[in-house]
């Protein structure tokens, strides 16, 4: 057996790839347009892992411009990625916009939300001294 992808749908491709490229990291392997099922779908891996993907999938408005509804995104855990400086990739995430839900306060994992709400846990490639501002930083809602 062999793993090959998880599928996370996204209501704004270009909102989804800022944040998991520009943000976290990964690059685009491929893409497909399919104008028959109305959908796109953009394959992402990071770097350390090329052959663990993530697909995004983005389903196209109907006649009436309206798009399904995905809710909180709560019925799915998370994604884990391992970070080498959990600090510099938060700092980097907050800086663009993103809130850190969970900071890096033990210097070992944090979570973050995507723009479709699904929880991404950053983990420390081994573990950072606590730093501020992270140590005082609070939880913020939830992830």
């Amino acid at each position: 057996m062999k793993y090959l992808h998880t599928m996370v749908r996204v209501r704004d491709i270009d909102a989804s790839l800022r944040f998991y490229c520009d943000g976290l990291g990964l690059r685009e392997v491929r893409r497909m347009e399919n104008p028959q099922g109305k959908f796109t779908l953009v394959f992402l891996a990071a770097p350390d892992s090329p052959e663990a993907e993530i697909e995004l999938t983005y389903n196209w408005p109907d006649q009436d411009g309206n798009t399904e509804d995905y809710g909180s995104a709560r019925n799915f855990g998370h994604l884990a990625f391992r970070v080498e400086d959990i600090y510099a990739t938060c700092q980097r995430l907050q800086d663009m916009g993103y809130t850190i839900n969970r900071p890096p306060r033990d210097g070992h994992m944090a979570f973050v939300r995507s723009p479709d709400l699904i929880s991404i846990e950053l983990l420390q490639d081994g573990h950072l001294p606590p730093q501020e501002p992270w140590v005082s930083m609070p939880n913020t809602g939830v992830w």
